[in-house]
């Protein structure tokens, strides 16, 4: 086998290599020795069969696999002995020959990963900003969850709707005179104040009794979710059916028996447990965004662009997603393109962090055990059908890189950690107020190739895109007019649009 480089700039490598007639003819001669003995063909005893017949016959088969084969052992051979390291799946096109007789003509094509630079961790410095889980924060997760409790009993047929009743109605809705395609419902019930339709229609069924019937004049927002409706005046014809007044859960010791508990007090623990949690993951996920800016704005070295590309890609499929869920998607498509070249950068960004946290975990023996393994597959193979369940583990054992994208979050948070462990940190208390703003400005900036931050306007990226979303992961291998918001599942009159998201993807 002869190997030639035929292109060396940057990470971008080639080669040709040539497999000689006689290698293939002598894999695919020692093959039909092999196979000959167990040919069967009327006429012949078994094993008798002439060699010209079984080569007729299964030449082409085994020719194809011996080239295959001898392909495979070459392309394996020439990443050995140039010690290359690709960084996404080499390009293998066959050029010429092949055919029994002829020299096999191959040529590679591939990115190499780049040699990482030793990285700066030895003068990290970070702060963190901890809430404390107090009293208050207790006492107002306690009545939220008493809220979320409440029921509703029917009003005497005297009592006049006010904010926080229930109404329970029939509508039909008309626009220029007309119903229009969507704008009748039966049986439905809203709470007067919740928000969920459209500005001024709750207001109007404040003072509303059972039996009464109403006309319901509001003007569809200037950006509602259909065309035709957008900007549109309309009245709705409603009959109240009935109207009823909340009965609100009290939190005490009776509240927490029927939920399962023994006391106010157990209940009150367990909330501060959660809410513990909550805080800590606001903290961690604030620092994990400060430690990836100082790495970012200290490390630069080149990336392969076929792994940017990739994750590009996978951001750009995450904002489409997102842009078709706005009310108009068109504008929300036009906008994203305009910023087209901020999200390469995000993608450079990402993958240059997940090489740099890859190398730093391998380098300080950050590894995750088979026993943490083990309890991945697990819990993610909870997600699929019982019948199912087996399979996927299957999968994730026998692909490894099924296995590796699953172990990349936990892999990273390792690498995270060990980092924080060697890291200069000095703690503020703040309120929850001000370290959640702390890490709504960090969403809300697109982060640059070279390091810092662009303070530009807030881009439409999905918040699903984040800083610490997938650094290590890549390195190491996301009714028309029906006025509410449940118009899919059954008619209800016209709920206002939820406002876009517009947080930046932070990376």
């Amino acid at each position: 086998m002869q190997t030639v480089e035929t292109l060396n700039e940057g990470l971008k490598r080639a080669f040709k290599i040539t497999i000689p007639a006689k290698d293939i003819d002598a894999r695919v001669d020692k093959e039909l020795k092999t196979v000959a003995p167990r040919i069967r063909m009327p006429g012949f005893r078994p094993g008798k069969v002439p060699a010209n017949l079984v080569r007729k016959m299964h030449g082409p088969a085994l020719q194809q696999e011996a080239l295959n084969t001898a392909i495979q052992e070459g392309v394996q051979k020439l990443m050995q002995d140039e010690k290359l390291r690709p960084a996404m799946q080499p390009a293998i096109e066959l050029k010429e020959g092949g055919e029994p007789g002829k020299d096999a003509v191959v040529t590679v094509e591939l990115e190499t990963l780049p040699e990482v630079p030793e990285a700066k961790i030895d003068k990290l410095k970070l702060e963190r900003l901890t809430v404390e889980a107090d009293d208050a924060a207790v006492d107002k997760a306690l009545v939220d969850l008493a809220q979320g409790q409440k029921s509703f009993d029917p009003a005497k047929p005297a009592h006049k709707a006010g904010k926080g009743d229930l109404v329970l109605m029939d509508f039909e809705g008309k626009v220029d005179g007309e119903p229009f395609e969507g704008g009748k419902g039966e049986g439905m019930s809203i709470e007067i104040g919740s928000g969920r339709l459209i500005p001024g229609f709750e207001d109007q069924l404040i003072g509303a009794k059972a039996n009464e019937q109403r006309t319901i004049n509001v003007t569809f927002p200037a950006d509602y979710n259909v065309e035709y409706l957008k900007g549109k005046a309309a009245t709705f014809d409603v009959t109240i059916n009935e109207v009823q007044t909340p009965r609100e859960a009290k939190p005490d010791d009776a509240f927490a028996k029927a939920m399962g508990l023994e006391s106010l007090d157990q209940l009150r623990g367990l909330l501060k447990g959660q809410i513990e949690q909550e805080l800590n993951g606001l903290t961690r996920t604030h620092m994990k965004r400060k430690l990836l800016d100082q790495l970012a704005a200290s490390h630069d070295f080149p990336v392969p662009p076929s792994m940017v590309e990739a994750e590009f890609n996978q951001i750009w499929r995450q904002l489409e997603h997102e842009a078709s869920h706005e009310a108009d998607p068109k504008a929300a498509l036009a906008e994203m393109e305009k910023e087209k070249d901020e999200y390469h950068a995000i993608a450079e960004r990402r993958v240059r962090l997940g090489l740099l946290l890859s190398e730093i975990g391998q380098k300080n023996g950050v590894e995750v055990t088979q026993q943490e393994m083990n309890q991945l597959i697990i819990q993610a193979a909870q997600q699929y059908k019982p019948a199912d369940r087996e399979k996927f583990v299957q999968y994730v054992r026998q692909e490894p890189m099924a296995a590796a994208q699953l172990r990349a979050p936990l892999f990273e948070d390792k690498v995270v950690d060990f980092l924080f462990a060697k890291a200069e940190i000095s703690d503020r208390t703040v309120t929850r107020d001000v370290l959640e703003h702390e890490i709504e400005a960090e969403e809300g900036h697109v982060h640059g190739p070279e390091c810092g931050h662009d303070h530009g306007a807030k881009k439409p990226v999905a918040k699903k895109v984040k800083a610490e979303a997938a650094p290590a992961k890549k390195a190491a291998a996301k009714k028309a007019a029906a006025p509410a918001k449940e118009a899919k599942a059954e008619a209800k009159p016209a709920a206002k649009k939820a406002a876009p998201k517009k947080a930046a993807a932070k990376k």
